[in-house]
């Protein structure tokens, strides 16, 4: 039988042909070894490069969807309120100037000097006036003496002819003469009291109360009379400083304020924290074609010489507003074709496009009359690419940044 024989000759078989030799066994080691370690180096360099892979496809994704900061929008003030600067003048301002020529006798009052209404400023020394006044007043003793005698002869002849002694001719003759007589006087009459006039001017007195704010003459000048350029110039200046107008130019986006509710008060950079109340009085009643403002008179008490004309002072004007609405910041407004807009974040993390009605400009904000309900999320300086529609991300929040005026 052939079973059993090949049993016993496998059980009688040498070890060494059931294990593989040493040598085999080492080369075996070895390329597992080396497997090994390549698979490690493998998997050190390929595990990172996927890790790095996967966070630059992520940041990629999240640079896709733009990032933007929003605000909400805050409510404005109901009192709205202005501010601009002033131009202080005096109630009254006025500059003297000399009537006649000649040369300067004295002067009385000078720079800051409080000088009430007919008092004596300066003296003019002027002969020649006084020689002309001399020279008027005797002419018009001739011409009155002339008159008289004209007049009593023309009574004469009146008398005489009434008894047809003299001719009509010859009396209507000295009638007439008797009138051109008359003429004659009134005539000189009225150059004495011109030149009476003329030489009263050599006193040169104060047109109203007020202060003397220049003096430009001293003791002998030469005076010229006359204002025009090239001929007199300005002897002393003086205002009136009690009461001050302050004039305004308001633009006309802000003419409405201007109403009997309106309150007025000017603050001045020598009197940090003060406040100085001002009434308006009066408007030009239309607007200026260049600069389209409506000019605005105010008066405020100068409280002793604290308010100076000339001074800068800055106006506030105040009222209170129909209707407020809310409050943003101007950089998230954005000027479209359909007119002033913003873009909002709605619930789906897109961007909605919103027409916007303006109502005050407070320079860095503006008030949002209609168009908003709030709650929104509105996006600061939203760029021209910003559609409707767009995907955005919000990486702040600015809540409660937008200010009430």
């Amino acid at each position: 039988m052939t079973l059993p024989l090949l049993r016993e000759s496998a059980d009688n078989a040498p070890p060494e042909a059931s294990c593989p030799p040493p040598a085999v066994r080492g080369r075996t080691r070895l390329i597992l070894a080396t497997a090994i370690v390549l698979a490690c180096a493998l998997a050190a360099g390929i595990v990172p490069r996927l890790h790095a892979q996967a966070a630059l496809a992520q940041r990629t994704a999240q640079a896709i969807v733009p990032a933007v900061k929003v605000v909400r929008p805050g409510h404005a003030a109901a009192v709205r309120e202005i501010v601009l600067p002033g131009d202080v003048r005096a109630y009254q301002d006025a500059a003297v100037y000399a009537r006649v020529s000649g040369y300067l006798r004295r002067w009385y009052a000078d720079i800051g000097t409080p000088v009430k209404k007919g008092q004596l400023l300066t003296e003019i020394d002027a002969p020649e006036v006084a020689d002309q006044l001399r020279q008027a007043r005797a002419d018009e003793a001739t011409a009155a003496a002339n008159y008289a005698l004209a007049r009593s002869t023309a009574d004469r002849w009146k008398d005489l002819q009434a008894s047809n002694s003299v001719a009509q001719q010859e009396t209507d003759q000295k009638i007439a003469d008797m009138q051109a007589k008359s003429a004659a006087l009134a005539s000189a009459r009225s150059n004495t009291s011109r030149l009476a006039q003329l030489a009263s001017y050599t006193e040169i007195r104060a047109p109203f109360d007020g202060v003397i704010t220049a003096r430009n003459v001293d003791t002998g000048a030469l005076i010229d009379a006359g204002s025009a350029p090239g001929q007199g110039r300005e002897l002393f200046h003086i205002s009136a400083g009690g009461t001050l107008r302050v004039y305004i130019q308001l633009p006309q986006d802000a003419s409405a304020m201007v109403g009997p509710d309106m309150q007025a008060w000017l603050t001045l950079p020598q009197s940090p924290g003060e406040r100085f109340a001002a009434t308006v009085t009066r408007n030009a009643g239309a607007f200026d074609a260049a600069t389209r403002s409506l000019r605005v008179e105010l008066e405020v008490d100068s409280h002793g010489g604290r308010i100076l004309p000339g001074a800068y002072a800055e106006v506030h004007l105040s009222t209170n507003a129909e209707a407020a609405g809310f409050d943003l910041p101007a950089s998230t407004l954005a000027f479209r074709p359909a007119g002033p807009s913003v873009a909002v974040v709605g619930k789906d993390g897109r961007v909605d496009i919103r027409n916007i009605t303006l109502g005050r400009d407070f320079g860095t904000h503006v008030e949002v009359l209609g168009g908003l309900q709030g709650t929104e999320q509105v996006i600061v300086n939203p760029g021209d690419g910003l559609m409707a529609g767009t995907p955005v991300r919000v990486v702040a929040d600015q809540a409660g940044a937008a200010r009430s005026s």
